[in-house]
């Protein structure tokens, strides 16, 4: 009888924590529950933009010194944001302008002066900050409670006409490298540009992509023009990435984004889109909104007889923007590419590519920097994706392509 007894509050009191844990599930809200996925899952971000940021701003690479990357009211990322946002992989983007493909060397200079100095933050940093050139380098500094950092390489130009320098920045620890950025380059078109120098991919540019999936780099398709989406997608063996890129169904004829018959595509063949969060990226509207606002700004400064940069013209602007709240988009908007990715090519084929420190004072309210992704992850949970889609659009998918092309190289060898 007391065997008996003893089972029947054993039962009980297994049946009141299950309960209590339910109850405690039910009774979260969403607000809550996406805090909690944000440190639970990781979240890696397919472009931050900030080794150049870094460059032109006075930083100092000192283990004592809390600025720019640990702590900072500056631009959009740092450490301590990075751990209260659930930021745990963000793409290092080692962006060269366009302007240093004409200088014979300048492009590959400048690509390892930044990669240079995203190895030493990791290594001054090492308690905060790790080099990450897989994805299970970037699930080891997660176990760690470290911020991983891999490295993509913004504009082709680094390769300057040498085929051998793709190895040579796969060595150097470039995970994926953006063909081209705002002109044609020695590898394939710009959406930017209008000279349509290759009509796609020059024949040089064919062999990069022929290289990078040899070695195990990405191939990136934010920033090339149409034709070369077509044809580096289709030569590609391995799938492809946009590292920060946005549909261009809310921004109609804004080539840097991608259409509908290009996102379909990229899902058939294995890839991934990473969304950028940039204002000018998520709405159509907003440009036009910008570019009237602009010149509204513009005739009061000159009302006020005040010069930009001066004390007066920085409290014009600041109330400017307040009063202005139409020159940003918002996190709902962000959600909404996503929604329409997900729509035309699969759950599996979206993740997050801020552009953060790249966009300037365009991101959207509610993803002002990377201690804001919980927000984007509660608009998710209202519109109904689970968590299993959401860890997949946090990294899942990223990770996949990344592995893929890591496999095949591998392969190859």
């Amino acid at each position: 009888m007391k065997v008996l007894c003893f089972l029947w509050v054993s039962v009980f009191i297994l049946a009141c924590s299950t309960n209590k844990k339910v109850v405690s599930e039910i009774s979260m809200t969403n607000t809550e529950k996406a805090h909690m996925l944000a440190q639970k899952f990781i979240i890696t971000d397919g472009h931050v933009d900030l080794p150049y940021k870094l460059s032109v701003k006075n930083f100092r690479l000192e283990k004592e010194f809390l600025g720019i990357p640990v702590q900072t009211d500056e631009g959009d990322f740092d450490f301590v944001r990075s751990r209260a946002g659930g930021l745990d992989a963000p793409f290092m983007s080692i962006y060269l302008p366009s302007a240093k493909q004409q200088q014979a060397g300048a492009s590959k200079a400048l690509a390892d002066t930044l990669i240079n100095m995203i190895e030493g933050i990791a290594e001054v940093h090492s308690d905060k900050f790790m080099i990450a050139r897989t994805p299970n380098d970037c699930k080891k500094a997660f176990t760690n409670k470290l911020v991983a950092l891999p490295m993509g390489m913004e504009n082709g130009s680094g390769i300057e006409d040498d085929i051998s320098n793709v190895a040579y920045f796969k060595e150097r620890g470039i995970s994926y490298i953006t063909l081209t950025h705002a002109k044609d380059n020695l590898i394939c078109d710009s959406s930017y540009d209008t000279l349509n120098t290759w009509g796609g991919l020059s024949p040089f540019g064919r062999e990069v992509i022929m290289e990078m999936n040899r070695v195990g780099i990405m191939v990136d398709i934010s920033h090339v023009s149409d034709n070369a989406y077509y044809q580096a997608i289709e030569l590609s063996k391995v799938p492809v990435i946009a590292s920060h890129s946005s549909s261009r169904k809310y921004t109609p004829g804004f080539q840097r984004n991608m259409d509908d018959d290009m996102i379909r595509l990229l899902g058939k063949k294995g890839g991934v889109i990473a969304i950028n969060f940039g204002s000018t990226f998520l709405d159509g509207e907003i440009r036009k909104k910008q570019d009237e606002q602009r010149a509204e700004l513009s005739m009061l400064l000159q009302k006020e007889g005040v010069d930009y940069g001066s004390d007066r013209a920085d409290e014009i602007i600041e109330e400017f923007r307040k009063d202005h709240p139409s020159l940003y988009s918002d996190v709902k908007m962000v959600a909404n590419h996503i929604d329409h990715v997900v729509a035309l090519a699969g759950i599996d084929h979206v993740g997050f590519g801020s552009d953060f420190d790249g966009v300037g004072d365009s991101l959207p309210t509610g993803l002002k920097d990377v201690s804001q992704y919980p927000n984007l992850i509660k608009e998710l949970l209202d519109r109904g994706y689970t968590e299993k889609d959401i860890e997949k659009i946090c990294y899942k998918n990223l990770f996949r392509v990344w592995q893929s092309v890591l496999d095949h190289a591998n392969q190859a060898d």
